[in-house]
């Protein structure tokens, strides 16, 4: 079965959030987490931008969406890509 390349854009709950823990809590979600890395957002907020591999199959994205969600110090997360994998 063929694979997708899913970029999400994590927003931590609060400032005091450790960045570092939510990584490794990344690999908790049952998905295979490709790559993470810190991104500035302003006045010294920074999103977790991570890379997972899932699936090419119906609602998998979205189940990896949902489980992102549910994860301690996840305050908002955006899609930013999907691809599919050759």
């Amino acid at each position: 079965m063929a694979e997708v390349l899913v970029r999400v854009k994590l927003f931590p709950e609060s400032a005091e959030t450790d960045l570092g823990e939510l990584v490794e809590r990344l690999g908790s979600t049952g998905f295979r987490l490709n790559a993470a890395k810190e991104e500035p957002i302003a006045f010294g907020l920074k999103a977790l931008v991570a890379e997972f591999v899932v699936q090419d199959a119906e609602g998998e994205a979205e189940r990896l969406e949902e489980k992102l969600r549910q994860l301690s110090g996840v305050g908002e997360l955006e899609v930013m890509e999907v691809h599919r994998l050759l």
